[in-house]
């Protein structure tokens, strides 16, 4: 027997990376908000690697920052280093990268959710989901709770109906053996949802006492202050080293030894890994050729010996795991704290939902992050901001926010799941983006900052700041358009000394940042007078000055790009009237239901003649409505 529990605008259910996000942003925006979780103790836990950031991911928690969630803001205060990635190349790929004190980072987090004005933390296992008239009306719990709600996020992460696996060991549990939601998973599949079954998997964690550092290469982080989020003011500078060793051919050796008896290769694996993050038995049978393999060495905390082996990723047995450890230089006698394991799970198949994250068969309801197939603690935060942005909207009788391939990773992360789909885990890459050069670390707030604004979650006193530096690196462009630097022994100096060719003739200093060899800095000394502007702003007026060509020709691809999304499908099409269109590509645009020709484009199965013919009958449906 069901008792009523409360109402609620919004309903969470877990308090991982996405729960978090969905959860805060919600109530920022004034929705009444209810997080529900399997334990208070794990709110934003990382089971996996203690780190966030690097290519690609990195600027997504950049973007979240700027849309007005929490990630970059808690990572900046926890972590025990930080590193900007890939600085010998272009800006398209830098992308920032920080250790987690994984232990601080959950105090943080919780802190800041127990804070939240509007949102209310419980713990408790959610069982089913109220549905009346095929709308999700709020949730039960297995204590009988009835928690009545306008809107639900499933966040469950890795949880509905995991499966920890190791050798021949088999059990249910969730990360760092939680308990496991079976019902809710049962649950989904009885309400007519399809669900996929995905795997991925962590390494052991091994005693820091009894690790030789003198065998390995230190990984030191960056002396210059970074931050992730753009209101960060204070700085840690008082860094912890990660250290760098290999693989070797005994190690190697150990493992294909053994591989019958990894739970990877014995059959008992039935769920689909991450191709970009494999497990060390992968590594070796798909790149047998390789001599070695690298192994990261990164501490969990300050306050912890535990050490995670970051490239030893496994489901061998413990016993095997202890030799395979001890067979890597540095780690001859290492001990195991926590032992690896992989772990399969339940996740939604993603093209079933819209792009604002709201399924479409049942109104409503949302999800997000690894519930949607997605890898990775960044991919997840950029679902669940999203998630709870719009449905906090369709509370509050606003505006849904869905964010472009051009606006933000987020906006190709959610794109390539609702659209494409995926067959195994997703992790997000800067391949997958075609306008990188516009999705940049360092242009984040400029993209984004308003949206955030717009919708609440952005303080004004935090735009102000947002709008300033925006006129600033407009009028430093300005300025460097109206001086002339002519040709004199000084200047030539600087420039020689740059590697670059001498002046012979005067030049505008906006033309002349244009040049490969010149920074803003090196341009600034050849002026007389400078007024004083922020780093950030330098940064921001180099970037755009000098990549001005690429982020033309890019913008006028984004132009054509948005010319096809503005071209809308109607809700009431039935493609099986449209003839010339192929089988295959009526059922997958059937399955899909995309809501633009743009969308359709990019579906699977769906080729350009396809695409065509299918614009030619929306328009002419359109004339023939304009024409009654």
């Amino acid at each position: 027997m069901t008792y009523n529990a409360g109402h609620y605008d919004v309903i969470v259910i877990g308090a991982g990376h996405a729960g978090v996000e969905a959860g805060v942003a919600a109530a920022k925006m004034g929705a009444k908000t209810l997080m529900l979780t399997l334990n208070l103790d794990m709110i934003a836990f990382m089971p996996c690697n203690p780190s966030l950031g690097g290519p690609a991911k990195g600027i997504v928690v950049r973007e979240v920052d700027a849309l007005g969630g929490v990630m970059a803001k808690v990572i900046d205060k926890t972590h025990i280093q930080m590193r900007m990635l890939n600085t010998g190349k272009g800006p398209a790929v830098q992308a920032l990268r920080a250790q987690a004190d994984k232990p601080l980072y959950i105090k943080e987090m919780k802190s800041i959710i127990e804070n939240q004005e509007n949102l209310t933390l419980r713990q408790g296992m959610v069982d089913q989901l109220i549905v009346e008239d095929g709308v999700c009306k709020g949730v039960i719990t297995e204590s009988k709770a009835a928690y009545s709600a306008e809107t639900v996020i499933i966040t469950t992460g890795t949880f509905m109906r995991g499966k920890i696996l190791m050798g021949d060991l088999e059990y249910e549990s969730g990360p760092n053996n939680q308990r496991v939601s079976v019902k809710l998973s049962e649950h989904l599949e009885e309400l007519g949802f399809e669900l996929t079954r995905f795997k991925t998997g962590t390494p052991p964690r091994v005693n820091s006492h009894t690790i030789d550092y003198s065998k390995t290469e230190i990984q030191p982080g960056d002396e210059k202050p970074q931050s992730f989020s753009y209101e960060t003011t204070e700085f840690i500078t008082d860094q912890i080293p990660c250290w760098l060793t290999y693989t070797n051919e005994f190690t190697h050796q150990v493992i294909n030894e053994n591989l019958k008896l990894s739970a990877m290769y014995s059959g008992m694996k039935r769920g689909t890994g991450p191709r970009y993050c494999p497990s060390i038995e992968d590594k070796i049978v798909r790149f047998n050729d390789k001599p070695r393999h690298q192994i990261f060495l990164e501490p969990e905390g300050r306050d912890t010996e535990e050490v995670y082996v970051q490239g030893l990723s496994t489901s061998l047995p413990e016993s095997v795991q202890h030799e395979m450890v001890r067979s890597v230089k540095g780690l001859e006698n290492a001990e195991i704290m926590r032992a690896g394991y992989a772990i399969e799970y339940d996740a939604v198949v993603p093209t079933q939902l819209w792009p604002t994250l709201e399924t479409k068969n049942i109104p409503g309801l949302f999800t997000a992050g690894q519930i949607n197939g997605t890898s990775g603690y960044e991919e997840a935060a950029a679902q669940g901001i999203m998630s709870g942005i719009n449905a906090a909207a369709k509370v509050l009788g606003k505006e849904s926010v869905i964010l472009d391939r051009s606006q933000a990773y987020i906006g190709v992360l959610i794109d390539d799941l609702v659209t494409k789909g995926t067959n195994e885990p997703y992790r997000l890459l800067t391949s997958r983006a075609e306008y990188r050069l516009l999705l940049r670390h360092d242009n984040a707030d400029l993209r984004l900052t308003e949206i955030g604004h717009d919708i609440g979650l952005i303080t004004e006193e935090r735009y102000e700041k947002f709008a300033a530096k925006k006129n600033l690196v407009e009028a430093e462009k300005k300025r460097l358009s109206k001086i002339t630097i002519k040709p004199n022994e000084e200047v030539n100096k600087v420039m020689t000394e740059a590697g670059a060719t001498p002046l012979k003739e005067a030049i505008k200093a906006y033309d002349l940042l244009k040049r490969p060899e010149l920074s803003y800095d090196l341009v600034d000394q050849m002026i007389e007078t400078n007024p004083e502007i922020s780093t950030e702003v330098k940064e921001q007026v180099g970037i755009q000055i000098k990549y001005e060509g690429y982020i033309k020709k890019a913008n006028e691809q984004v132009a054509r790009m948005l010319k096809m999304e503005d071209k809308k499908i109607p809700d009431d099409i039935d493609y099986d009237d449209i003839s010339g269109i192929a089988t295959e590509a009526k059922q997958r645009l059937k399955k899909v239901r995309p809501l633009s020709v743009g969308q359709a484009s990019r579906i699977s199965g769906v080729n350009p003649a396809d695409v065509s013919i299918l614009l030619i009958y929306i328009e002419q449906g359109n004339i023939a409505r304009i024409a009654n």
